[in-house]
């Protein structure tokens, strides 16, 4: 259930010296491109398409992994109900403290940490577990591990009819969540530079 329009933020004014979104997402790519993986935000297509499938009504805990300068957060802030949350986790403290700038909605959470230790990062929020995990981070180009260590800890925090939500430009990533989760859609958003692959892993009962 989208949330009302008193109860989405707006952005802060850009303070002096505070670069905008597109400038500090190519700032972030040029410092980390193993970690960022696009130097293009996603487009406002591929947004509507990937989180078509959320039950807005039944979330109270939205979790996304590489915020960037908040591509998804905003529309992901609109379509919430008043009493959700949503946590952002990224390793790039640059985009930790621009996120905490620019969004003020008190149901915004940007931590600095990494995907792989969500279950502590949602236990330490006073969550039990999410309703959806969102991620747009290159699995096949992050270190040896971390990529199964971020799978296998998604569908351990997820509560069950919930989903992991992956846009990714390469089919690659398939092969990091099928072992966890068995029911998989698979989706194609062309109008993204680069086109990318959209996947739905759900968490169903065993």
């Amino acid at each position: 259930m989208p949330s009302s329009t008193s109860a989405v933020r707006s952005a802060r004014t850009r303070a002096p010296g505070v670069p905008g979104p597109w400038q500090m997402f190519f700032q972030g790519f040029l410092k980390h491109p193993v970690m960022v993986g696009s130097i293009i935000p996603s487009s406002d297509r591929l947004i509507d398409k990937m989180l078509a499938p959320v039950d807005w009504a039944q979330c109270k805990l939205f979790v996304e992994y590489g915020p960037g300068v908040g591509t998804f957060c905003r529309p992901i802030l609109e379509r919430m109900a008043p009493d959700a949350t949503l946590i952002a986790i990224d390793t790039n403290p640059d985009f930790i403290r621009y996120l905490d700038h620019i969004i003020t909605d008190s149901r915004f959470v940007a931590v600095h940490g990494s995907a792989a230790d969500v279950e502590q990062i949602v236990s330490d929020h006073g969550h039990a577990a999410a309703d959806y995990v969102l991620s747009g981070l290159p699995f096949s180009t992050l270190p040896a591990g971390v990529g199964p260590a971020i799978a296998a800890g998604t569908h351990a925090v997820l509560r069950t009819g919930g989903a992991f939500l992956v846009y990714q430009f390469s089919p690659k990533v398939r092969d990091f969540i099928a072992p966890h989760f068995e029911r998989i859609d698979h989706g194609m958003e062309w109008w993204n530079v680069p086109p990318a692959q959209l996947y739905w892993g759900w968490k169903d009962e065993a």
